[in-house]
Parts: C-alpha cells; structure tokens; sequence
C-alpha cells in the first residue's frame, strides 16, 4: 500500500456537553465520501485526538469504518506519548478495521534521530498495520530529519508515507530526494499541495479538506492530468482557505464554523478549546462566501 491522492483529517463533532455526535459524524463521511476523496483520517490532531479517550478512539474508527461502507479508506491517528502506548492504540486501530495509522513523531520529551527510528521501528515491528510518519513541528517542537525518515523508510517496509505539515518546501523535496521511491509524500500543509505533487509528492492529508475536499480533489486531478493552469488555481483557492481557517483563526473552531453554516452539525471543540466568537465567525463566513463554500 501507498496511499496517493486527497485525505480528510476529519474533526469530530461533540455537543454542548462534549458527547461525540456520531449522527453527524456519518453525515459529513457520507459528505466527505461522496466527493471522492481517497480516504478519512480520524482521531488525528484535526479531530482532537489529544481530548478523546482510547475508548472513544476505537468507537470513532468502527463507525467510520461501517458508515464509509467500503467508498473511501479509513486511516486513524494512533499516536501517544509512549512507544507502548503508541502500539496499544495501532493495534486497536488495526482490530477496529482501519487501513493505516497515522503516527505523530515522538512529542513532550525531544528525541534523538535514534530514539525516532527505535520508536518506529518498534511500532511497526510489533503490529502489522501500514504505518504513515507524521511530520508536524508545530505539534512536536522539532521537525523530523529528512535523512532519519529515509533511515526508517529502509530499515521498515511496513512505513508507506509521511504526511509532512513543516510547510517547509526544501523538507519535503529533501525527503523525497531520499526516499520518493519507497514511500509516499504526502503535503500536510494546504499551501504546499501543489508544490509537494510537483516535486514528485503522491497528494496530501490536509484540514481545509474537510471544508473543500471538492476543490481539493480537483486540484489532485487537474495536476493528474497535466493542467497545471486549473492545478494553479486549484492552488489559490486551497491557499486562501486555508489562510482564513488555519492561519487567522483557531483550526478546529474555524472548521466547525463553517461546516456548522453548511448544515452538517459540527457541533463545537471539546473544552479547553472553545468556539469561535460572533465576531469571527462572521468574519470567516463572509471569507468562504467568496470562494463558494
């Protein structure tokens, strides 16, 4: 397996309580599905995955996994703060059905390019799940070496992609450099989309999707099939969504804004993360308004 193509990080909605809302969770798959997107990543940073409980984590994936119904791949962000905790977590995601864990490098403590490889290298050595590196310095603190990702792409075939969200062209075009070849590179940024699958990348796994995945999966297909004029503007409108709803606002809020505004009942972050104000939530439909969403 390598995955290639548009991935939804997707948000989990949870009500004024912070109860999960699987009702409108199965709207928004049904949503996300139906514009053909390659697949749904749940329990990733977008979801609040730091906020959900192993429990509800498990529950997450076997209902994206029966609502999806075969449409679309469902992928789940399986990491934690220990290498035990990170294997627990894959392997109730392989038992849950998912197709892919998506695995934050090591975070609180800062490892040593030996400590990273070992942590991957033991997760996927003790669960036969394919394993996708997820590259996220805002989250971590640090962005991985691209010669380390290279190091465990060599040693482990079980590690198929890295979604990389450094936002950092010459990361991602030093990575694929390395090991284009073996793994996928996925862009973790929207802005980088364009530039990643130019540079040789295989898609992305990107927050505004949950918002565009229509617009965003034409800007995969346009690229696919050589326009690279459509691909551009593919681009800008990707760029200016996700400067609206990632660079000046709070991401998840932001994102449950607008979905909430579509009618799919979002719902709100889980506290301590709060709504957007009335303020900003206006700000932010009047933004998306302009670019048809």
């Amino acid at each position: 397996m390598k995955p290639e193509g548009v991935y939804v990080p997707t948000i989990t909605p949870f009500d004024e309580s912070g109860e999960i809302v699987f009702d409108a969770l199965g709207r928004l798959i049904e949503f996300w599905a139906g514009c053909g997107v390659s697949g749904l990543v749940v329990n990733a940073s977008t979801g609040e995955a730091p906020y959900l409980t192993r429990d509800e984590k498990r529950r997450i994936i076997e209902y994206a996994v029966e609502r999806a119904d075969g449409k679309c791949s469902i992928f789940a962000g399986t990491a934690d703060l220990s290498t035990r905790g990170t294997i627990e977590l894959t392997r109730d995601a392989l038992d849950a059905g998912a197709e892919a864990a998506l695995i934050t490098t090591p975070f609180f403590y800062r490892p040593s390019r030996e400590e990273t490889a070992g942590y991957f290298a033991d997760v996927i050595g003790a669960v036969d799940l394919p394993i996708i590196l997820y590259n996220v310095p805002k989250f971590t603190g640090y962005s991985v070496e691209p010669r380390t990702v290279a190091a465990i792409a060599e040693e482990c075939s079980g590690l198929v992609a890295i979604k990389d969200s450094s936002g950092n062209p010459g990361t991602m075009a030093e990575v694929i450099r390395l090991c284009g070849d073996r793994i996928s590179c996925l862009s973790g940024s929207a802005d980088m989309m364009l530039p990643t699958l130019s540079l040789g990348g295989k898609g992305a796994i990107i927050a505004v999707a949950n918002v565009v995945p229509r617009q965003s999966v034409a800007l995969y297909e346009a690229w696919r099939r050589g326009d690279a004029a459509a691909a551009g503007e593919g681009q800008l409108t990707l760029s200016y969504v996700n400067k609206v709803l990632v660079l000046d606002n709070p991401q998840i809020a932001a994102i449950k804004t607008v979905l909430n505004d579509a009618g799919y009942g979002a719902g709100i972050p889980r506290r301590p993360l709060l709504p957007l104000s009335p303020t900003a939530a206006k700000s932010v439909a009047d933004a998306m308004r302009h670019v048809g969403v």
